[in-house]
């Protein structure tokens, strides 16, 4: 799950999602709409705080349930009906089940020298927000269309002296003027040029005339404009308002695309921070439920393709390329979670290679590349590859977050049954190298076997048995070490056996119950 945008509206739904046990990345520019203002007003129990501190609280909330805040720019967006993928600076690509779009809005303000400096100070655009610390003071309303009529008659519940800057509104009809009138409510129709004082101050507000109106704080209705030109490529459905254009939601939240959504000021300009958070935090509910619905839906198609996949001696691999069947598994079966495997290196091969002084590595078939990223942190030039792009693509953000040396680290997007190389290797490994398509196995790892430098390693670590809750593997014959070693059929007077045994390690079975399994570890050195 994405959110972008960090402000209130897109850290309550991440609460939300968070706590319904969802994989959940904030992506926040760090521009919120109220980042002018030093304090927040008729937010219930948070009275009187400072923006700030309610993000910083509600980025501690958010951390305890899994979910994870970026500091980063989107680039591009892109949607279909299996997800999304969401591109940030940097080049790294997000995938997910759904997005949430909280970006806000950005306030386009009148040219008006001395105006900018002063927003969320002295010059606002909500009484109910800051009406109370003006009070009975000198308010002017700075008109920019018919809005400002409005505005100035609610600034009048919390003061008796109240000037419209009538320059944006045109002349007033009979009815209006007499309805400003008898509130007290004074009209100047000469153009505004100029707020004067000493800022965030305010002394009088100069009109083209000369004249000088003296005056405490301004009230005017910027433009409010939806940050949402990174969907702008999606042809999303908009609603046309009188304050402008913005993305069409359902009363859910959710926009014309059923896996994008959009909370907080993005849809609806004129809600304050309690609005934000009660309408995103109402959306992050709506969504979790659709997405439950899919995932009931996926689970019972899984487990049809499962029964259609079973390999024994006599069964057929499934007539889906290599590359679109990994690909699909990276994107479009991960979206819960963000990713196929835990992260966490492989701890047979971290035992066997401690002893292997460090060179050169390549691993076949790296996945999300957690055992390329430990070789490099342990001194090695480690290389990764894999046939899913996607699955590089997050096996790089792990390396940059684990802050690996760029030049220690490379990746490849290749197919094993076709790839070949003219470099060698001190070490190179295949963890797990089983697929439930066409792969040539046997043939790719005696090839791998090329690769390796005199002096060198290849180590080959594999399941040795299925898993005790794999139903769908009851057919599929695993090799032990003794087999594998016998399948590969190396040469013996180039190649010494250092390791061929199998292994027995304890794991969890999808029910979290504790489980056991067993792999086969051949480790060959290649002589000198």
């Amino acid at each position: 799950m994405v959110i972008v945008g960090g402000g209130s509206a897109g850290l309550s739904a991440a609460l939300m999602l968070g706590r319904a046990r969802r994989s959940v990345v904030v992506v926040d520019g760090g521009q919120p709409r109220n980042r002018f203002a030093d304090q927040m007003h008729g937010v219930l129990g948070q009275e009187g705080v400072a923006p700030s501190e309610l993000i910083e609280r509600g980025r501690q909330e958010v951390a305890q349930y899994g979910v994870e805040v970026r500091q980063a720019q989107v680039t591009a967006v892109e949607a279909d009906h299996d997800g999304v993928r969401v591109q940030l600076t940097g080049g790294v690509t997000i995938a997910a089940q759904a997005l949430v779009l909280a970006t806000g809005v950005t306030d386009v303000l009148r040219e008006i020298p001395g105006l900018e400096q002063r927003w969320g100070a002295t010059a606002f655009h909500c009484p109910y927000c800051h009406g109370w610390e003006v009070q009975d003071q000198r308010i002017g309303v700075l008109s920019t269309s018919a809005l400002s009529l409005h505005q100035a008659e609610l600034i009048r519940q919390w003061t008796d002296r109240v000037t419209v800057f009538a320059d944006q509104l045109g002349p007033l009809t009979p009815e209006q003027a007499s309805r400003l009138a008898a509130r007290g409510i004074e009209v100047v129709t000469a153009p505004v040029v100029e707020i004067v004082g000493e800022a965030p101050g305010i002394t009088a507000v100069r009109t083209a005339d000369g004249v000088e109106h003296p005056i405490d704080a301004v009230i005017t209705a910027p433009t409010p404009r939806p940050n949402d030109d990174l969907v702008a490529g999606l042809g999303l459905d908009r609603v046309d308002t009188p304050q402008g254009s913005f993305l069409a939601v359902d009363p859910a939240g959710r926009t014309s695309h059923e896996r994008i959504w959009a909370v907080g000021n993005l849809v609806n300009p004129n809600a304050n921070v309690t609005m934000s958070i009660g309408s995103a935090a109402q959306a992050a509910g709506m969504l979790n439920h659709v997405l439950v619905g899919w995932e009931f839906d996926r689970a019972v198609a899984q487990q049809s393709e499962a029964a259609q996949h079973a390999n024994g001696e006599d069964g057929a691999w499934p007539e889906v390329a290599p590359a679109d069947y990994w690909e699909d598994r990276y994107v479009n079966r991960t979206r819960d979670t963000g990713r196929m495997w835990s992260g966490n290196p492989n701890a047979t091969l971290t035992a066997v290679v401690e002893g292997i002084p460090a060179g050169r590595s390549l691993d076949l078939g790296c996945g999300e590349g957690a055992d390329v990223v430990w070789l490099a942190e342990h001194g090695w030039d480690a290389t990764g590859i894999d046939i899913s792009a996607t699955a590089l693509a997050r096996a790089a953000q792990a390396a940059r977050e684990r802050s690996v040396p760029s030049d220690r680290i490379h990746f490849e997007v290749a197919d094993l049954s076709t790839w070949q190389t003219d470099e060698t290797f001190d070490l190179v490994t295949a963890s797990f190298l089983h697929s439930p398509v066409a792969l040539s196995r046997t043939e790719i790892l005696r090839r791998a076997g090329d690769a390796v430098t005199p002096g060198g390693h290849l180590l080959v670590i594999s399941h040795a048995a299925a898993p005790p809750w794999a139903e769908h593997h009851h057919d599929h014959r695993f090799l032990s070490a003794a087999e594998e070693h016998r399948e590969l059929d190396l040469d013996p007077d180039q190649w010494e056996v250092r390791i061929c045994e199998n292994r027995v390690r304890g794991a969890q079975d999808p029910e979290g119950r504790p489980a056991e399994l067993e792999d086969s570890v051949v480790l060959l050195r290649r002589k000198d």
